[in-house]
């Protein structure tokens, strides 16, 4: 069937303090989603952001962001009160997010809350913690050694906790008992919040669509507390980091950094852990985004001591064995292959052979730099089992890139579309029009390119630091001449 949604991140929904959450306003915007006959909401992951605020490094790939949790349904539980929450300087600028103020801000708000809570009495919080035992044990312990570490990685810490003995781990556990069940109220909160919009988004016939990254970050309880799921040495450090090799967007490459995983021990327990990821993912959206679906064909290696990825190179990665291991797990859940950069033959057939769909972007339909791809991503060449986007969270705003591609890139995409005029507005809704009337099954569209934004509503320019997971729509954003445009929009090209 044909279908339509919106992306948008959670951290980019209007709020009264400082970031978007789980507030009034996230269920206003589900409203909205509803009235526009919108049928998805994509969001970025969900996890607890490290230094650098992406989402796509998290503490834990299992935890949720504190960050998203509602002061307001705190304080009508009667955790917080209204003039705790308003003496509170989250930052001026409500279309951006601050996350410094957050970080020196809002856990003592959050601490404040944990402390008046009598979680003996709550059996859903005894409920919740025994059966997320197998996860939250690991990581309200490392957030907690983290904490009393002066927030360093765990490579940083005492050598007895960082290879975790026994003893270490019963001395922290009764040192920072405290704390841990701050970390573990924390994950009990963000939990129940998000249940209860997810249930409400559903009843409204909204779909989630989550994403996950597919490595996860070595700041994390994921690779201290499971070090053999990663390529690492005896003593914890990183033997190899993940990356992509130089093309025409980057000369040097990207250099991530994460951990990459030791794929035969995954084979040798039946790909266990990942059958335990993909069921909490399962719980968490209707629809999982998986991030660099490439890296299961193949994946980047590059020596953990290079400073540059123009050292890495390409090694095999578990295919099909993976997806055959995870089929009872994902019984009943879509997924979507992010197959975007440079694809090979052996990726198109692992997509293929998974039946996933994947992912198309106008954007890079028209760039000159990379005409091994750009094909691809020309409508005429779809299938229907693909989703189209303008853009991605990586991408420029639509307004922002056509400001930005070369005379010639302009001159295709007039052409393409059609379009003699020299209005970018009017150029980015036939780009808009385009992907909604397409053959794609789906349709995703960012919302800044509804609100004709340029690139100071982009969130997030890859292989830079700063100015990244910032903007935020304002309330008044959601309006419903809007609604009522997209609606008809959706309607005209059968995708209500």
């Amino acid at each position: 069937m044909r279908k339509s949604g919106v992306l948008l991140p959670v951290f980019s929904l209007p709020s009264k303090y400082g970031i978007g959450c789980f507030s009034k306003e996230a269920y206003q915007f589900v409203d909205f989603l509803a009235k526009a006959k919108q049928t998805y909401w994509q969001i970025l992951p969900l996890g607890p952001t490290s230094f650098g605020d992406s989402p796509y490094q998290s503490f834990s790939i299992f935890a949720g962001n504190p960050y998203f949790i509602c002061l307001e349904d705190l304080v009508d539980e009667g955790l917080l009160t209204i003039k705790e929450c308003e003496e509170v300087d989250f930052g001026t600028d409500k279309r951006v997010v601050n996350y410094e103020r957050l970080y020196q801000n809002r856990f003592t708000l959050l601490k404040k809350a944990y402390h008046r809570a009598d979680l003996s009495k709550d059996n859903k919080y005894a409920k919740f913690t025994n059966e997320n035992a197998f996860w939250l044990d690991n990581y309200a312990l490392y957030m907690s050694v983290k904490n009393h570490f002066s927030d360093r990685s765990f490579d940083q810490w005492d050598n007895n906790i960082k290879m975790r003995s026994p003893e270490a781990i019963s001395y922290y556990e009764e040192k920072l008992a405290d704390v841990i069940g701050f970390y573990k109220f924390l994950q009990y909160k963000f939990m129940v919040q998000w249940t209860n919009l997810k249930k409400y988004a559903n009843s409204k016939g909204i779909v989630i669509i989550g994403d996950i990254p597919i490595y996860v970050s070595y700041d994390s309880s994921d690779v201290w507390a499971n070090p053999e799921l990663f390529q690492l040495d005896t003593d914890k450090s990183l033997l190899s980091v993940a990356g992509c090799p130089p093309d025409g967007f980057s000369v040097d490459g990207q250099l991530w950094g994460n951990p990459i995983y030791d794929w035969d021990y995954h084979e040798k327990t039946g790909f266990a852990w990942w059958k335990l990821r993909m069921a909490k993912c399962k719980e968490l959206y209707d629809v999982i985004r998986i991030d660099h679906f490439r890296g299961f064909d193949e994946y980047y290696s590059i020596p953990a001591d290079s400073t540059s990825a123009v050292t890495g190179m390409w090694k095999p990665g578990p295919g099909m064995k993976l997806f055959h291991a995870l089929k009872e797990t994902l019984s009943g859940c879509s997924i979507i292959a992010e197959d975007l950069g440079f694809i090979t033959d052996s990726v198109r057939q692992l997509v293929k052979d998974t039946g996933f769909p994947n992912m198309k972007v106008l954007e890079f339909a028209f760039d000159e730099r990379d005409t091994g791809n750009r094909s691809e991503y020309l409508p005429h060449n779809y299938s229907q089992n693909c989703v189209v986007y303008t853009g991605t969270h990586d991408n420029e705003t639509l307004m922002g890139w056509l400001d930005s591609i070369t005379p010639y890139e302009y001159k295709s995409v007039k052409e393409y579309v059609d379009y003699q005029g020299n209005d970018n507005s009017d150029l980015a809704d036939r780009l808009i029009c385009l992907a909604h009337s397409c053959i794609a099954d789906t349709c995703i569209i960012p919302f800044q390119d509804y609100l004709h934004l340029d690139n100071e509503a982009r969130i997030n320019q890859p292989s830079t630091l700063g100015g990244n997971w910032v903007w935020r729509m304002q309330t008044e954003d959601m309006n419903e001449a809007l609604a009522q445009h997209i609606g008809s929009l959706t309607t005209l090209y059968q995708r209500a």
